[in-house]
Order: C-alpha cells, then structure tokens, then sequence
C-alpha cells in the first residue's frame, strides 16, 4: 500500500492487516536467508514497513471513530450508553492522533480519514440499542484481534509496546460492551 494512498478500498480492513503482516513475516524470513551487504536498506525497508503497519492502523482507528459517529447519531443509544461511547470515540480519536504523529515522525504520510458514508456500515440492521453495541463490539474485537497479529510484526520495539498498549485499550472496549449487552465479557482465554 502507498502511505500516500487513502483508505478507500474496503479490501483494506483487519483481515487484509493480518494478511500483510503474515507477508510480512514471511519476507522477512525470506529476506534473512539473503546477505544483504546495505544495512541502512533493510532498516529503510523496516522503517517503510512500519510506516505501512501504522497507516493501517490509523485507518481502522478512523473507522472506529466513525462508527462510534453513526451509534451516536442513530437516536438508538440511551444517555449512559451514549456517554460511553464517545468516551470511546474520544479513546480512537486519541489513538489516530498518535498514530498520525508517529507517521509524520518516521517520515510518512498519514492516511486520510473518510466520511461516516464512505464504510458502509450496515446502518440498516441496526434497529435498537442492542444492534448498535454489538456492531460496535463486533468492531472493537476486530481491531483488538488485528493489533495482536501486528504487534509482533513491527521493526520498531517501541512501535510494538504502543500498538500492544492500544490494542489492550480495544479489548477494554470490547469486553465492556459485552458486559452491556448483557454477555459473557471475556468470552475465552485467548482473542484472536
């Protein structure tokens, strides 16, 4: 992905993150059985590659906050619940403006944020209080399963230890609106 481009193409969510960054592992195990003699390329190489990994993820955080927009929006959600979820959003816009410092920082470009419209979520499924917490669960579980799966991926140890602290604050996310739907909120050992 060009760290120019927007985040436009709906192939580029969580499942297309975890599939980079299994291309990733996997280049990086190729490329070690080369002898690369330009040690300043291979870390050029992992700084772009980072820059890449945080543009995805400054991507997924725009979603979120555009989700939380829609939930907000509907008329749906009663006044606590409202209260929590932009707290939430307030959570992702923070997120995203690390992640767009950090990209500056590094020498990238961020991503662009798009309009609420422009994801379209499935706005016509949700009917009630209940359908805009679990598609906003739905979409916390799939952020927190997505910074798991790239955290090990990041050149960058400090990188790492940020997206793991993020991705520790989606699994919050997660499992209190679980618990406000009335479900298990740590349904297993593991998230993947």
């Amino acid at each position: 992905m060009d760290t120019n481009a927007r985040m436009d193409s709906p192939a580029l969510d969580r499942r297309t993150w975890f599939k980079k960054g299994g291309l990733f592992v996997a280049g990086l195990t190729a490329a070690s059985g080369l002898a690369l003699p330009a040690r300043s390329f291979a870390a050029s190489m992992s700084n772009e590659d980072d820059i890449k990994m945080l543009n995805v993820a400054l991507g997924l955080e725009y979603q979120a906050i555009a989700a939380y927009q829609v939930g907000a929006e509907s008329g749906l959600l009663q006044k606590p619940v409202l209260a929590v979820a932009v707290e939430f959003q307030g959570q992702h816009k923070a997120h995203a403006g690390v992640l767009e410092s950090t990209i500056n920082k590094l020498g990238g470009t961020p991503v662009m944020s798009m309009k609420p419209a422009a994801y379209n979520f499935p706005t016509d499924k949700l009917k009630n209080q209940a359908d805009v917490l679990r598609f906003a669960a739905g979409l916390e579980k799939g952020a927190a399963s997505a910074y798991l799966g790239t955290v090990p991926q990041f050149h960058n140890r400090g990188l790492a230890k940020a997206a793991a602290s993020i991705m520790g604050d989606e699994t919050m996310h997660w499992a209190i609106l679980l618990n406000a739907l009335g479900e298990n909120p740590v349904p297993a050992a593991f998230i993947a």
